[in-house]
């Protein structure tokens, strides 16, 4: 692809295979980078590739789970064997659960919910710090919620999880800014993705639970994925390079009501 803010930098996205990842790994091309995405589904993954290669990005997917510390490891190594270096990495993986009551919640359920959504931030910025350290430079966003900024109903195993990732990205950001190495939290409102299709589970008039929710957001709208992606280009990029130890707010107004 031709020359653009991401020019010669590498990512990796994890949960790239879907989603608000998936449109990541396309903006991210688009901008100039090398991206590759990760997630447990070969096929889906392979189907990205394909239609980032069709666009003329370049992008490699390694099947991983992120909840595994010897895969993450391995992940990474087979980044820095690609692309000899690590410069972004957009850490996007995770789940929602479902929307029970915390006393519904099992201990199985709450810790499949942090395992895969904050211990896997943490074993992925555990292995990417490293290698950003050898260049003296490096961006980590790490995707939380707006539900890692306020509370919500029936939600606690999630929003405990992303309120974890603001926290930990904040705290990292004064480990590494000695390095040359930025790590914000990107903590988007609700976004047309599969993901969203929690809050309709179970929900006779889809259509009036829409009006309902989108009160809540002062644009009157959910995002289109695209537009949280192109957040995440600008956060990554060296436009924002006096940003660090942030929870951006990506929206649409709702965290302001």
């Amino acid at each position: 692809m031709g020359l653009g803010i991401l020019s010669e930098k590498v990512t990796i996205i994890t949960g790239g295979t879907s989603g608000l990842g998936a449109e990541m790994a396309k903006e991210f091309t688009k901008a100039g980078s090398s991206v590759v995405i990760c997630g447990r589904n070969e096929e889906k993954g392979k189907a990205v590739v394909q239609e980032v290669e069709e666009n003329g990005g370049n992008i490699s997917f390694i099947k991983c789970d992120i909840t595994n510390e010897g895969a993450v490891k391995k992940l990474i190594n087979s980044t820095i064997k690609l692309f000899g270096k690590l410069d972004i990495a957009v850490n996007n993986a995770g789940v929602t659960g479902e929307m029970i009551p915390l006393v519904e919640h099992t201990q199985d359920s709450w810790d499949k919910i942090i395992t895969t959504n904050l211990t896997s931030v943490w074993l992925c910025m555990k292995y990417e710090i490293p290698e950003m350290i050898k260049s003296n430079s490096g961006v980590i966003l790490n995707i939380s919620s707006a539900g890692g900024l306020v509370g919500m109903e029936n939600l606690v195993p999630y929003t405990a999880s992303k309120h974890g990732i603001v926290g930990m990205s904040k705290s990292a950001s004064h480990e590494v800014g000695k390095y040359g190495i930025r790590v914000n939290a990107l903590c988007p409102g609700g976004i047309k993705t599969p993901l969203d299709e929690v809050f309709y589970k179970d929900v006779e008039n889809r259509e009036e639970k829409q009006k309902q929710r989108l009160k809540n957001y002062a644009l009157g709208r959910h995002a289109e994925a695209f537009e949280i992606a192109q957040t995440a280009v600008w956060l990554c990029s060296d436009h924002s390079s006096f940003i660090t130890g942030a929870a951006i707010s990506a929206d649409g107004g709702k965290v302001a009501k």
